[in-house]
């Protein structure tokens, strides 16, 4: 009888076989000391960027201020979402208040249609409102999602996953970021109408089922206009709001996050949120300098079930994005001059097309060499996101305050700590070669993904 595999001993397979692939890359002539120098050169320069940096920083004062509020609407019992749909009968808007309500949510809806009309509401939001610093960082990450998108439909995800496993996998990535664009873009453009009207509108939040804790956020930044404060906030509370909708959802949980494609995932680093800060060839150079090629600044994310983690790695982006001016005027400029596909050609057009000009070949040939495509290779195939996947509706999201405790997210509000190594296009070609390298064990057999069907392409 065979032997039953003992808990976790898979993902201690998979490990072991990623390390002997992470050797024989290492092990090639030339890889392992050019890897080395890259590593050297990207600590170099987030060490040199770092230089300039202008930290942002968590007043107390401001945290003091808000520690009050929360404390008696936590006492008081007072639930968000209770009030109101719409201006109903026995709604406690007024009628104009009630107009106001349906059409915030009817933009909302428009604008949710999928990972591009997210992404460019929030870009569109941001240039309106600059003052808005978390609609920036929110339109980067947003890009991030769609590449991840994308990449299930992509050059190497199907030979890797199955249909049915990578359809999993971007039901899970959509459902994240559509619930928080419903939860967080209303709150946006209630503070847009706030400004344009030149009143605090923020009475209005509950009709939207934003969390009680974002109340006194929203009126503090109303008089104070604290864009570090506020921006915390918001990370914390899209956190939590997906929390037991998404990542704790039974569903989710079985069928992606408790896979070995997660596992994989993180092993390959896959799961980096990433910001182009300068010119990646055949788009319009936002560095000045035209020659530099691609570059690459940002994070990897280790455990996206930790929601700590998840709260601090976006603490950490928005620290780097914000506080170091190469990286802030490097992808603000990205973000107004490349309107966003889905296709990871927007950032680096010479690595990625996002239209095959051949059919894929049943054996897969390398193209990379070092983390850049061989001499006459053809460039990796990356569909826009109206190629890879129809729009999907958006389900309503389960009702409830996540918000129980201000003890629980005090210590969160102490402190926004610049990442000391934050430069990764070295680390992003690593990336690159890693998964090739998973696409060829695959095919000769020596695929990590234990899975039955999982070494079989779904395309």
């Amino acid at each position: 009888m065979e032997e039953e595999k003992k808990p976790g001993s898979e993902e201690r397979d998979e490990r072991a076989s990623l390390g002997g692939w992470l050797g024989h890359l290492l092990a090639l002539p030339g890889e392992a000391l050019a890897y080395a120098t890259g590593k050297w050169k990207a600590m170099s320069a987030s060490s040199d960027m770092l230089e300039s940096a202008e930290p942002l920083a968590l007043a107390p004062a401001a945290v003091a201020r808000l520690k009050e509020p929360w404390t008696k609407l936590l006492a008081s019992g007072h639930a968000s979402g209770e009030k109101g749909h719409g201006a109903a009968e026995g709604s406690p808007w007024t009628a104009d208040e009630g107009m106001l309500i349906q059409r915030i949510r009817s933009e909302t809806a428009e604008a949710n249609r999928n990972n591009v009309t997210r992404t460019e509401a929030y870009r569109n939001m941001y240039f309106r409102t600059p003052e808005l610093h978390w609609a920036l960082l929110a339109h980067l990450v947003s890009r991030n999602g769609g590449w991840n998108m994308t990449d299930l439909q992509g050059e190497w995800l199907p030979r890797l996953l199955t249909e049915e496993q990578r359809r999993d996998v971007f039901l899970f990535l959509e459902r994240a970021n559509a619930l928080i664009f419903q939860d967080a873009y209303p709150q946006l453009l209630l503070y847009q109408w706030s400004r344009a009207l030149g009143r605090s509108l923020f009475h209005l939040l509950p009709a939207f089922g934003v969390s009680k804790f974002m109340l006194p956020v929203w009126k503090l930044f109303w008089r104070d206009k604290d864009s570090a404060l506020l921006t915390t906030a918001l990370i914390v509370n899209e956190q939590h709001y997906i929390e037991s909708r998404v990542v704790r959802n039974e569903y989710y949980e079985k069928r992606v996050l408790h896979t070995l494609f997660f596992g994989l995932q993180s092993l390959l680093q896959l799961n980096g949120v990433l910001f182009p800060y300068g010119s990646g060839g055949g788009k319009e150079a936002c560095d000045g300098e035209n020659g530099d090629g691609l570059q690459l600044a940002g994070l990897i994310l280790e455990d996206f079930r930790d929601i700590h983690e998840r709260i601090e790695f976006g603490k950490r982006l928005y620290a780097m994005l914000f506080g170091v001016p190469r990286v802030f005027d490097g992808a603000r400029c990205f973000a107004a001059a490349v309107k966003h596909t889905g296709s990871r050609s927007d950032y680096a057009a010479l690595l990625y097309e996002d239209v095959r000009h051949e059919p894929p070949r049943r054996v897969y040939e390398e193209k990379l060499l070092g983390g850049r495509l061989k001499k006459g290779a053809s460039r990796i195939y990356s569909p826009a996101l109206q190629a890879a996947w129809k729009d999907h509706p958006v389900e309503p999201a389960e009702q409830g305050d996540w918000f129980h405790s201000v003890d629980a997210i005090l210590p969160y509000f102490r402190e926004l700590p610049l990442p000391r190594n934050f430069e990764l296009t070295n680390e992003y070609g690593l990336m690159l070669s890693k998964l090739e390298l998973a696409v060829l064990a695959v095919q000769r057999g020596e695929s990590p993904v234990s899975d039955e069907g999982n070494s079989k392409s779904g395309a």
